[in-house]
């Protein structure tokens, strides 16, 4: 690896293109694994499929991203338990140690009541997995903003043992990523980067295009005693050929590479 934290490359950065797409494009650019985005994709629902995809390319899966979304309310299960718990398996199966989970939407009153609680026995069944709790955004409709999670968009209000820190999320929810990674602390477990500019929605852009301190971010790694992995997490979906798709995705792991390497190694690289 030419880094010492991985560099992961998030299924849905390939989007439109489905799962398997994005196991070729980790390959042909160069990323150390992949994070599997569990949705409607029935590949990215099979255990088996998944782990042909990633002997085939030599890609190795280290996180899965629990099927949170709007869009995947119904993947495996209307029940938000029963998704969590078959995400975990997922990723024991394939040998991923990270789960990504969103926190509660306000409409899932049970599931948010217990989700602490629950959360905790979920963890007890899968002592080896880190279920890193996802900081979100609040959300503009018809000229108001709310916020749709419960009990808020920022996890580290409630406290959790793990982290997700997404830094497109930051920026949709005005506030400084690097302030966020302090508020996490220890907890601060991976990290989906991406950008944006503070527009108030959730723009995933390759890093170095918002106003996020994306660089400062992933240099202040090192200093935080970070021992998980990062995962390009940006929006692809106007890229105008599979080659755009692709340099996109370069792009983005040249500028992740370049921040995590250690101070004493660009010192090495430049002498």
């Amino acid at each position: 690896m030419s880094s010492r934290v991985p560099v992961l490359l998030s299924s849905s950065s390939v989007f439109p293109e489905p799962t398997a797409a994005a196991f070729e494009m980790a390959a042909t650019v160069g990323y150390d694994g992949v994070e599997v985005m569990v949705w409607t994709d029935a590949v990215s629902q099979d255990a088996g499929a998944l782990k042909g995809l990633s002997d085939h390319y030599g890609v190795p899966v280290l996180s899965v991203h629990a099927p949170c979304l709007l869009v995947t309310q119904r993947v495996w299960s209307p029940d938000p338990w029963e998704r969590l718990n078959r995400a975990a398996e997922l990723a024991e199966t394939l040998g991923a140690p990270t789960v990504v989970v969103h926190p509660p939407f306000t409409w899932q009153r049970d599931y948010a009541k217990n989700f602490a609680p629950g959360l905790e026995k979920v963890q007890a069944r899968h002592p080896g997995l880190s279920f890193a709790i996802e900081n979100m955004f609040p959300v503009k409709m018809a000229g108001r903003w709310f916020v749709p999670y419960t009990p808020g968009w920022d996890p580290t209000e409630t406290g959790f043992d793990a982290y997700t820190l997404d830094l497109s999320h930051c920026a949709a929810a005005r506030v400084n990523s690097l302030n966020m990674a302090d508020k996490m602390g220890s907890g601060l477990k991976h990290v989906h980067l991406g950008d944006g500019t503070g527009a108030g929605r959730d723009e995933h852009l390759v890093p170095g295009r918002g106003n996020q301190p994306c660089a400062e971010l992933l240099h202040s790694l090192s200093a935080r005693g970070f021992t998980g992995s990062v995962a390009l997490e940006i929006n692809t979906r106007r890229a105008s050929s599979r080659a755009a798709r692709e340099a996109d995705l370069r792009e983005s792991l040249e500028f992740a590479r370049k921040h995590l390497e250690p101070a004493e190694q660009k010192a090495i690289t430049r002498a």
